[in-house]
């Protein structure tokens, strides 16, 4: 058979595309992520590698300045970057999110302003719904922007933004009052460019310092303080007040398919990891792998890994194809982040006691993966995406 988690129906293009990154990964991630998670240092010259491949302006379309390539194309490469440190594709994740917005739904002043600069990674956006107290209620969204003369004056506070350090354009859903029965229909996507940096980087705006996380070092987690906060209505995505939380939910369809496919490259390199310490590793005089209970484990780890890339793969072409894939995103968000867990634990589980030190990397992967239980929405809130959507199929006529 084949290794795991190869993917059918591929184009030369694509494939090549996948050889270069996965090159890419084991020569430049690998070597050098575990110093530079422990040290929670953001991974600048990795970084710059991707610029050089284009993978900032992989879905970009090409009169952009883009690659023009697909969600699957892009989620195959957050997999092989996420078997490297899941917390580089965390850097091109949001980024990749708000150009999918901008492309899809921005006036085509905001594409020209916008899209080639995130082509080369000299803009880089980040993505911001959540807020101290909201939780998963997305609707109840406390932060406001204030309608005035030319513009808006956005107050209140944001949380969770990855890359909100490192980035300079943020995609910010808040409300205003558009008269709307719904509070879903009185929210708004603006775009908030802003410099690099920490502290108060603009008027009205401040992002504090990095959050201190269990894992996903490296990349930086921040809060953003808007206090008076002045943007022009030029700035409202798609120049359409009211249709924000449509724009985000179309750019959260995308980031659960690309939070699958983070799941999964973890998933690889723990098994990777397992299969390769099981064969040196020797008790009772023979490997351990050749014991019964770690070849069984190794098999139901690989049947795993295989079955999320699988759904994660149904879930991108399914996109690609304009269908409508809320409930098959949820569906590969919801089995790839589990089994990535499980998947996970079961290599730390063959390493020993080696598997708790530091000095190996399964020790990292066992921080890295609980954040894909709860990223882009928790199981829970999967069941409930897929729950609606079956029922909506399978409506009865009694």
């Amino acid at each position: 058979m084949a290794r795991l988690a190869q993917t059918a129906g591929l184009t030369d293009v694509q494939s090549e595309i996948l050889a270069t990154v996965r090159q890419f990964v084991d020569k430049e991630v690998i070597p050098h992520a575990q110093e530079l998670e422990h040290a929670d240092t953001y991974p600048a010259d990795i970084v710059a590698g991707m610029k050089e491949m284009g993978l900032f302006g992989i879905t970009i379309p090409e009169e952009y300045g883009g690659l023009g390539e697909s969600l699957l194309t892009y989620a195959l490469v957050v997999e092989e970057i996420a078997r490297g440190w899941m917390s580089v594709s965390g850097v091109i994740n949001t980024h990749f999110i708000v150009a999918h917005m901008i492309s899809r739904h921005g006036t085509e002043a905001q594409k020209q302003h916008f899209l080639p600069r995130m082509a080369t990674g000299e803009v880089r956006g980040s993505f911001s719904m959540s807020e101290p107290d909201l939780g998963s209620d997305v609707a109840a969204i406390k932060t406001r922007a204030r309608k005035t003369g030319d513009g808006y004056v956005i107050d209140g506070s944001k949380m969770w933004l990855t890359n909100g350090g490192s980035s300079n354009l943020i995609a910010l859903l808040v409300k205003t009052d558009e008269g709307a029965e719904k509070p879903h229909q009185n929210l708004t996507t603006f775009l908030v460019e802003k410099p690099e940096g920490f502290g108060e980087v603009a008027p009205g705006l401040t992002i504090p310092g990095k959050i201190d996380k269990m894992g996903y070092k490296g990349v930086d987690t921040t809060e953003a303080v808007f206090d008076g906060y002045e943007i022009g209505a030029d700035m409202v995505l798609g120049e359409a007040p009211g249709k924000g939380f449509a724009y985000m939910m179309d750019g959260v369809e995308v980031g659960r398919v690309n939070v699958a496919a983070r799941a999964c490259g973890i998933a690889i390199r723990a098994f990777e990891l397992a299969v390769e310490y099981a064969q040196q590793r020797k008790t009772f005089g023979k490997a351990i792998a050749e014991h019964q209970a770690v070849a069984f484990k190794l098999a139901e780890m690989a049947t795993k890994v295989e079955a999320a890339h699988l759904m994660m793969v149904n879930a991108a072409r399914l996109k690609d194809s304009g269908a409508r894939n809320d409930v098959e995103a949820g569906m590969a968000k919801l089995i790839a982040s589990e089994y990535c867990a499980e998947v996970t634990q079961d290599a730390f589980r063959i390493h020993g006691g080696y598997g708790y030190s530091k000095e190996y990397e399964i020790e990292r992967l066992m921080r890295e993966a609980p954040f894909l239980l709860i990223g882009e929405g928790t199981s829970e809130i999967q069941k409930t995406i897929i729950s609606r959507g079956l029922l909506r199929e399978y409506k009865s006529r009694s």
